[in-house]
């Protein structure tokens, strides 16, 4: 219960008790301590650029190659890390409503009311999710959080966060870089928390315009322009109706995306630094050894690959994400990889195998069997991506990505193939290549079978758009009364 600390004895020896299978060589005499830090919109790619990542988490722990989301914009898969759900059940498919936003998102059930009701310190520092500013200027902080410090609107400057509920103003000094904020108030949780702790650290980096901290500013000045074969892509005849309608790239349009991809890693450097503090606090609190830290982000972002600048497509740039792992006393390989499919709905079950604590049904996998070396034979050779059609051109679909191959079904019933591992770029799609009849109708065989529920309105499930529409708009209006509902419950309740 949030801000709670009565019981917190009783609840922490419940835990023990519940406790399945203890981390390899670590103590026993409590739960592991849990950090989770999800940047926003950090390309897999880029780790490379942040040395205090690459020495202390990647290098003493596991770099998960092949990491994705399974739906590739920043709500949904906040969502589904907090509760290891598909947005098909969490009900949140995209960034505004109806079937998306903060008032779709049931909060009552997620690893922080799970990890809080098992005794123990919960604190969000950073982000939450889309649409939730207006909640978060009544006062409303979600059920399960000890200590939160939440942005009203994430930014780097002139910005608010609701701490405790109480907002607090920032402007546009260097000290009120909100990384730097964020980094400060991280710290001073994990310095302060009684028991084991649940730290959620959730920076604006790198998502645009990627403002860097003032020392920052000249770094990567020699980073040569991104121009893989895909940038740009000439020749997009073989693409779906939404990429062709996309213009070639302009001369202004080439700059800006050099430019934000610049600014990307420059603002990744002051989250290094705030990764560094964070486990040096840690450390001088005795913690390091035994917590579990997972490295992640909601999604990647296009720079200029098949014309295209943002999230939301099912391509290669767009759902891969980084996944580290590192747990000293949990039996993890040091500075080690694997190749086998992470998805960030695997985050959540992961934690719950760590700690040993009661939650609901999920449909990720625990990485912990991965991340130990000790693969299952039946671990995934595939998985779903869904996507609900939003303010931006790419239209709703599904899709199947295997360990080759990548399958996209669009609503409009246009389809893409791709061998990822002899078109890495994702140049030529073979749909209708006779050739690649036969992989084509596999693919489409095992996406109807996993896309089950599909998207709102998706192919030919027999919705007319109006009534889907006049459902939806009615379904906005249960939602917000219910998010009414839930405020007025948790202000009662204290």
């Amino acid at each position: 219960m949030r801000g709670g600390r009565a019981g917190r004895a009783i609840a922490t020896g419940a835990l023990l008790a519940t406790l399945a299978t203890p981390g390899v060589g670590r103590a026993q005499d409590r739960p592991p301590d849990v950090v989770v830090i999800v940047t926003d919109d950090q390309r897999a790619d880029t780790l490379w650029a942040m040395p205090v990542v690459q020495a202390r988490l990647v290098g003493r722990g596991v770099r998960l190659d092949e990491g994705f989301v399974v739906n590739p914009i920043c709500c949904p898969s906040r969502a589904s890390i907090l509760t290891g759900t598909y947005s098909h059940t969490t009900g949140v498919y995209r960034q505004s409503p109806p079937f998306g936003r903060f008032e779709w998102f049931r909060d009552a059930s997620t690893l922080a009311t799970w990890l809080d009701a098992a005794g123990y310190t919960t604190g969000l520092v950073g982000k939450y999710l889309d649409g939730y500013q207006h909640a978060a200027l009544t006062g409303y902080v979600p059920p399960g959080w000890d200590r939160w410090v939440a942005f009203v609107h994430a930014a780097y400057h002139d910005y608010k966060l609701t701490v405790d509920g109480a907002i607090r103003a920032f402007g546009t000094a260097p000290e009120d870089h909100s990384t730097r904020v964020l980094a400060a108030e991280a710290t001073a949780f994990v310095r302060a928390a009684e028991g084991p702790l649940f730290l959620y650290f959730a920076p604006a980096a790198p998502h645009g315009p990627a403002t860097p901290l003032a020392e920052d500013m000249d770094a990567f000045s020699d980073l040569p322009p991104w121009r893989p074969p895909s940038f740009d892509e000439v020749d997009v005849s073989d693409k779906p109706q939404w990429v062709r309608a996309l213009p070639r790239l302009s001369a202004s349009q080439r700059s800006a995306i050099d430019t934000m991809r610049q600014n990307q890693y420059r603002s990744l450097l002051a989250l290094d630094r705030a990764v560094g503090e964070i486990l040096t606090a840690l450390r001088e609190t005795g913690r390091l050894h035994d917590t579990l830290i997972v490295y992640t982000s909601d999604n990647g972002i296009a720079w200029g690959e098949h014309r295209w600048a943002k999230k939301e497509a099912p391509y290669e740039e767009v759902i891969r994400v980084p996944i580290v792992g590192r747990w000293d006393a949990g039996g993890l390989a040091a500075a080690s990889s694997s190749d086998e499919l992470a998805l960030n709905i695997d985050i959540a079950p992961t934690i719950v195998e760590a700690t040993g604590i009661r939650a609901p049904r999920m449909e990720g996998r625990s990485l912990l069997p991965v991340l130990r070396g000790q693969v299952p034979a039946d671990w995934r050779r595939d998985f779903l991506i869904e996507h609900l059609s939003g303010s931006n051109p790419v239209p709703t679909y599904c899709a199947v990505r295997s360990d080759r191959w990548l399958y996209v079904r669009y609503t409009d019933g246009e389809e893409e193939l791709y061998d990822v591992r002899a078109d890495p770029y994702e140049l030529e799609n073979l749909a209708r290549d006779p050739s690649a009849s036969g992989t084509v109708r596999s693919m489409a065989g095992r996406l109807d079978a996993l896309c089950d529920p599909r998207p709102p309105g998706y192919l030919d499930d027999g919705l007319d758009r109006r009534i889907l529409f006049a459902v939806g708009a009615l379904a906005a209006l249960v939602g917000l009364a219910a998010v009414r509902t839930r405020r007025a419950v948790t202000k009662a309740s204290g």
